[in-house]
C-alpha cells in the first residue's frame, strides 16, 4: 500500500519506511507529525481512494533531519549586450521518515 501525501506545495508517493526529503518544515528533530492524504492506494480489490474517500486517511512520520540541497547556478546572458548575471541558490529541506499509514 502507499499514499499520495502533500507538503510544502509539492506531492510525494510514499510507502511504509519510505525517507523522503521534503521542502523544509518547522519542528524539531525526533518529532512526530502527520500529513494529509490525496490519494491511497491498495494492493487488493479496495483499488484506489481520493478525494473524500481519502481525506480520512493520515500518514504518520517522524523528522529524521535537516539539510540543504547541492547548489545550483542560476546564469542570465543577454547576447551582444555585455549583459551576464550569476546567482546560487541552495534549497533547504528536511528529510522525513514515514511510519506508519492509517486509512
Amino acid at each position: 500500500m502507499y499514499a499520495i501525501v502533500e507538503t510544502g506545495g509539492k506531492q510525494f508517493r510514499v510507502t511504509t519506511g519510505d525517507v523522503v526529503r521534503v521542502p523544509k518544515l518547522a519542528g524539531e528533530i525526533g518529532s512526530e507529525l502527520e500529513l494529509g492524504v490525496l490519494a491511497l492506494f491498495h494492493g487488493d480489490e479496495n483499488g484506489v481512494k481520493t478525494g473524500a474517500d481519502a481525506g480520512s486517511a493520515k500518514v504518520k512520520a517522524t523528522i529524521a533531519g535537516n539539510g540543504r540541497a547541492k547548489k545550483i547556478l542560476v546564469f542570465k546572458f543577454k547576447r551582444k549586450k555585455q549583459y551576464k548575471r550569476t546567482q546560487g541558490h541552495r534549497q533547504d529541506y528536511t528529510e522525513v521518515k514515514i511510519g506508519d499509514i492509517v486509512a
